[in-house]
């Protein structure tokens, strides 16, 4: 008995780390992380020898070393994953569950075959058969969502591997195992058949969750878009109506300069050619830059800010084929301007200034902001970047140009300085 447990528990220790290192993105090289598996592999096969062949009686030691190792494998979760947050918890908590009820098959392939060696194998197969399941059903869209969803609302939802946990380990091996109570076979392998169940829902549900987030930040760029089209052909058809007005009225100014030349009014004239140039000046439609989409968000996000009497400091250096998604790229843009607008509008009229370069080119992507603030502002701790105040959905902007950078395998970072807030965004292609 002490062979198959001892065995059965090694496997499963294998496919766990297996599991964390195909669900998390990892912060350390290749050769680093499984340097990390290995050894957290070590420690719980040793601690195993020690509750189950050293101290096999003692349930202080049963439930002193089994908390140890709770404790071991969920650190190596927050270890080796590129986050820190409850969603990484929510999969080593998901991973302790589906490794303990591969050992529950394995242990009811045992008590019905009475064979160590098919118990073992077959446990084996079963650990394999839940890992593959995972990663074609689960593990894409997981990761998709990896680091484009909120970590505050996997909290709660770590609640329901804990109880699945709780409800496996009181059932199958404390203070009673299934070789003492085989009547509870039934039960248990119902119990796991639910949580497969259960997860494949959550999964899909925060998948649907993903995808509606998605969909509403498109529509938005997309009416954001559309309205700046509006505007910019609005601009264009006044301007066109405008100069062919002044157009028509050329000759009369040619008059009036011919006359005022033979009368030597040379400082009418001035007045005259001055005028002409106010007009088309006037009437010149503002191009920031050559990629039609983000000109077009530029526009608009700059006549929101001059609407609200915000002036504009800006140096735009945005090629016409730029590497980035265009509407990616301009919602970012919508994005970092509209937290500065909404930040800066109620200010004093001096204190109402935002300053911006933003520069994208075949080599990188550089975006510098920054505006002065009153109240005081908040930070992510695992992200450091500012959070929203008003909670709910408000935020999800730099969650979205958090995203991007990450993407682009960029660099975001931003700090307050004497009153003035400053973000700057850096990628090289």
């Amino acid at each position: 008995m002490d062979y198959f447990r001892n065995i059965s528990y090694t496997i499963s220790h294998l496919f766990l780390l297996a599991f964390f290192y195909l669900f998390v993105y990892h912060r350390f090289s290749k050769r680093k992380t499984i340097g990390i598996c290995f050894l957290v592999f070590m420690v719980l096969n040793i601690t195993d020898i020690l509750k189950m062949n050293i101290f096999p009686d003692s349930s202080l030691c049963y439930i002193v070393v089994t908390i140890f190792q709770i404790f071991v494998t969920q650190f190596t979760g927050l270890v080796l994953s590129s986050k820190r947050n409850s969603r990484v918890l929510f999969i080593g908590l998901s991973a302790s569950n589906y490794v303990i009820s591969g050992s529950i098959l394995s242990s009811v392939l045992y008590i019905y075959t009475k064979s160590t060696l098919l118990a073992l194998i077959g446990g084996f197969l079963l650990h394999l058969a839940v890992l593959i399941f995972l990663v074609v059903r689960i593990r894409e869209i997981w990761l998709k969502g990896y680091d484009k969803e909120s970590a505050n609302n996997w909290w709660q939802l770590c609640l329901v591997p804990v109880l699945f946990y709780c409800g496996f380990s009181f059932i199958g091996f404390f203070p009673h195992t299934l070789f003492e109570y085989p009547d509870n076979i039934p039960g248990v392998l119902f119990f796991v058949l639910t949580m497969f169940i259960s997860y494949v829902v959550v999964i899909r549900y925060v998948e649907s969750e993903s995808q509606n987030n998605e969909m509403f930040w498109k529509n938005i760029m997309v009416e954001a878009y559309i309205k700046g089209l509006e505007n910019h052909y609005y601009l264009v058809e006044r301007s066109e109506q405008n100069l062919k007005i002044l157009r028509h009225d050329v000759r009369h100014y040619s008059f009036m300069i011919d006359s005022l030349l033979e009368q030597g009014e040379f400082e009418e004239i001035k007045k005259i050619t001055s005028h002409i140039n106010d007009v088309a000046d006037e009437n010149r439609v503002v191009k920031y830059c050559n990629n039609l989409i983000v000109n077009t968000i530029l526009t608009r996000m700059i006549e929101i800010a001059e609407s609200c009497d915000i002036r504009i400091q800006h140096d735009f250096v945005i090629e016409k084929e730029i590497q980035p998604n265009e509407y990616e790229f301009a919602s970012v843009i919508a994005n970092l301007l509209e937290n500065a607008i909404n930040c800066v509008k109620d200010f004093e009229k001096e204190k109402r200034y935002i300053k911006t370069q933003i520069h994208c080119t075949d080599e990188h992507l550089l975006i510098r902001m920054e505006n002065e603030y009153e109240t005081e502002l908040l930070f992510d701790a695992s992200t450091g970047l500012p959070k929203s105040r008003k909670g709910g959905n408000h935020g999800l902007g730099m969650q979205s140009v958090q995203a991007f950078m990450e993407q682009l395998e960029g660099n975001v970072g931003c700090y307050c300085e004497e009153g003035v807030f400053k973000i700057m965004l850096f990628a090289k292609f």
